[in-house]
């Protein structure tokens, strides 16, 4: 790591792998003899094609996508997605199953109450969101049009570590902040969707795996940008999509294949937070929000339970190099997100300071 670089444990925009920036920069001004920069390119020009052919079926080869599948490189942010999904799949019942176990679940609920009869088939709002429900703990609605879930909950540090089991209703997830972290069965979805700006790329993409047969029965109101099943028809450029971000993608992708893939990148996320809650657990000072069994490898939630040696660790964290640790207003406290390209050595210095700070305090 340069000197000039810190260890970035924000919630995202977050750290993105090192040879991807490097690689970025030396093709900033001319990709690869074409005399422009990629942020130049006509999205309708053979050069920028072929970058994003190429990314998708890097994505679909990294991500074992099955026939059937179509990936979308979208905008609207995540959060455009909580109007998407209802408006497009709601249609079929006017019913949805929601699992509310964060903030962003219980958001993109909220939004597809404006389009349906929306069930909520399990919270955990009465424990701050510190657990992931059971499978047995789910009410599910045989006659949803879709159940719908977050995978990892950024706020709470909580993550679902099973793929919840709804019979003949389509699985739609939100895997925004922990897709390309561990091998996921892609068959067993209707819908995949990330904003990209965890684990994937810039801020502004949005990728969408979508079963083809899902698209084409959007509710008649629904805007253009976003039916899928024109986004379909026009392979994501019905209008220019985010052509910086998608190269950007395409050279993450890179790194995650060099990394071993995603199954080398499951290694590597859970020695990650392995060592980060082994750390927090054998302290006096600090403990974690996240029940054990639902925690998330991606982000660590913790506290001292006093304010103000909370505000102390996270201006001294700054102050050693490792920056954007203050938790969410909703929990306080401390967050370390550890996505796909934080470095093993950024936790390993973290837990010494953490073991430090709780020695001397």
């Amino acid at each position: 790591m340069s000197e000039q670089r810190v260890y970035n444990f924000s919630a995202g925009p977050s750290m993105l792998p090192l040879s991807a920036l490097e690689r970025a920069g030396s093709e900033i001004t001319n990709y690869r003899g074409s005399g422009m920069s990629v942020m130049e390119m006509s999205h309708r020009s053979k050069v920028f094609q072929q970058i994003f052919d190429e990314t998708q079926e890097k994505l679909r080869r990294l991500m074992n996508i099955p026939e059937g599948y179509k990936i979308l490189f979208l905008q609207t942010g995540a959060t455009g997605q909580f109007s998407a999904i209802p408006l497009n799949l709601i249609g079929n019942t006017g019913k949805a199953d929601y699992a509310i176990t964060g903030n962003f679940s219980n958001l993109a609920y909220k939004e597809a109450a404006k389009y349906g009869k929306i069930h909520v088939a399990a919270s955990t709002e009465d424990c701050n969101h510190s657990r992931i429900p059971a499978q047995e703990e789910l009410e599910l609605d045989p006659e949803a049009s879709y159940f719908y879930y977050c995978a990892n909950n950024t706020i709470y540090g909580t993550e679902w570590q099973y793929v919840p089991e709804t019979g003949s209703v389509p699985l739609v997830c939100d895997m925004s902040s922990d897709i390309l972290s561990r091998p996921v069965d892609v068959s067993k979805y209707g819908i995949i969707y990330a904003g990209a700006q965890k684990n994937m790329a810039p801020a502004g993409l949005t990728v969408v795996i979508i079963k083809e047969e899902l698209a084409g029965h959007a509710l008649p109101y629904t805007p253009v940008m976003m039916d899928y099943k024109p986004m379909i028809e026009k392979d994501s450029m019905y209008n220019t999509p985010p052509c910086w971000c998608i190269y950007m993608l395409g050279l993450t992708l890179d790194w995650v294949a060099e990394q071993g893939g995603l199954e080398g990148m499951q290694k590597l996320r859970d020695l990650r937070s392995g060592m980060l809650y082994d750390t927090l657990d054998q302290t006096k000072l600090f403990h974690c929000h996240a029940q054990p069994g639902s925690r998330s490898g991606m982000n660590v939630t913790f506290r001292t339970g006093n304010e103000e040696l909370d505000a102390k660790f996270v201006a001294e964290a700054s102050a050693a190099g490792f920056v954007n640790l203050k938790g969410h207003r909703k929990t306080g406290g401390m967050r370390a997100s550890i996505y796909n390209a934080m470095p093993v050595e950024g936790v390993e210095k973290l837990c010494d300071f953490i073991k430090a700070f709780d020695r001397n305090n």
